[in-house]
Formats: C-alpha cells, sequence, structure tokens
C-alpha cells in the first residue's frame, strides 16, 4: 500500500483528497501546516501533495526543507502558476504542478504516473540513452560506443541523479546537498567544474552530453 502525504491548510480539501486516496488504496498521512508536514514527512512517504499557500511556513519553504531527506514526487498545488512559480517550484525540489481547481481524477492520474515512473526508475539497472551512451547503475558504469568512461565517485553521483529525474531542474545548491550531503564541508561552486569534466570526457569518446544547462537555474538531464 502506497503512503501518500497530504499537506494543506484546508480542512475540507484534505478531507477530499484523503477521502478519494483512500477509496482508491492508499494509505494516507495528512498535515494542516508546515510544521506537521515536516514531522510528517519524516516517516517517508511514496509521494507528496503539498499546498504552496499555507499560513507561517508556505509550501516552497516545507519543500526545500524536506528535500535533504526525502527522495519521493512532490506534487505542489496552487493557484498560481505562472512561469517564475513553476521555477521556484522546481528549484524548491518540486516534481510537477497541478493547478487549483483541479480535476479530482486527473491528479490521481499524476499521482499514479508519478509513482509508476518511480518503479521504473528503481527497477532499471542499466539504461541506454542516445548516441550510444549506457549507463549500468548497479554496476556504478558509464559506457560510450561500448567503451567504459572513467568518472570519479562525485560525477558518477552527479550523472546518476540527473539521469534519473530526466527533464527536473537541479539548481547548484540542491545537487551539493543531495551529491555531497549537508554535512560535508565545501560549497555548491564546484558542481559548474565536475559538469565540465563530465562533458570534457564524453566529449573525447565521441558522445553527446545529456545534462544541459538551465541559464540561471541549474542542470538538467535532456528527456
Amino acid at each position: 500500500m502506497k503512503k501518500i502525504l497530504i499537506i494543506d491548510d484546508e480542512a475540507d480539501m484534505r478531507k477530499l483528497l484523503a477521502d478519494y486516496f483512500e477509496v482508491n488504496g492508499y494509505h494516507i498521512m495528512t498535515a494542516k501546516d508546515g510544521n506537521e508536514a515536516v514531522r510528517q514527512a519524516e516517516k517517508q512517504p511514496d509521494i507528496i501533495l503539498l499546498d504552496i499557500n499555507m499560513p507561517e511556513i508556505n509550501g516552497l519553504d516545507v519543500c526545500r526543507k524536506i528535500r535533504s531527506y526525502v527522495s519521493c514526487p512532490i506534487l505542489f498545488l496552487t493557484a498560481r502558476v505562472e512561469d517564475a512559480d513553476k521555477i521556484s517550484g522546481f528549484q524548491a525540489g518540486g516534481d510537477d504542478y497541478i493547478q487549483k481547481p483541479f480535476s479530482i481524477h486527473e491528479l490521481g492520474a499524476r499521482v499514479d504516473a508519478h509513482l509508476r515512473r518511480e518503479m521504473r526508475n528503481q527497477k532499471k539497472t542499466t539504461v541506454k540513452f542516445s548516441g550510444d551512451l549506457v549507463i549500468d547503475y548497479s554496476e556504478r558504469a558509464l559506457y560510450c560506443n561500448d567503451i567504459q568512461i572513467s568518472l570519479a565517485k562525485k560525477e558518477f553521483d552527479i550523472i546518476e541523479l540527473l539521469s534519473k529525474h530526466p527533464g527536473m531542474v537541479f539548481d547548484k545548491e540542491r545537487m551539493y546537498e543531495r551529491v555531497w550531503g549537508t554535512n560535508e564541508e565545501g560549497d555548491s561552486s564546484v558542481i559548474p567544474e565536475h559538469i565540465r569534466r563530465i562533458r570534457s570526457k564524453l566529449k573525447e569518446h565521441g558522445c553527446e552530453s545529456k545534462i544541459e544547462t538551465v541559464w540561471g537555474v541549474g542542470y538538467k538531464w535532456k528527456r
């Protein structure tokens, strides 16, 4: 039974979502504010529905707080859909936006789609990309035209993070937290140099890098 964490300050919305997903076989967890959300997220849900417009601690801040120890998909529920808001949400660590008012059945389908994608990513050990680029996650190896490319540990960690979340934009700070961890000394300024080395090694072996720079935001893996 998949665990879904529903975070919304409106009791009616929490009940609507909880009733729907419970009927559809989910284990329900709820939080009415940001502080409770942070505590509930420690229980490692499989997916999170997160309202942005909450008092005291808003959804974006909640997302930033929990992303260091929660890897599941986070779907924002919001009436705001301007590009700047979306970028802020993706930078904070969100995976998708659901605009209010929404169809409950469409929301259910989106939740199912994200969970299926997570299951596919967990099952895949070897993935082939375009241009004869192959990643073997179990062996932690990268191949280009059937030749293994020598990578430092952090270089492979960056490739693994980005390639397992294709199309998702990671800023330097979030990448540093996910790859190096919050307890490591240093800062995110090392990220561009690691990206440069990865791209250089791929070019050396005749493979195009799928790491794309999103100017002013961060990096993503091209779909």
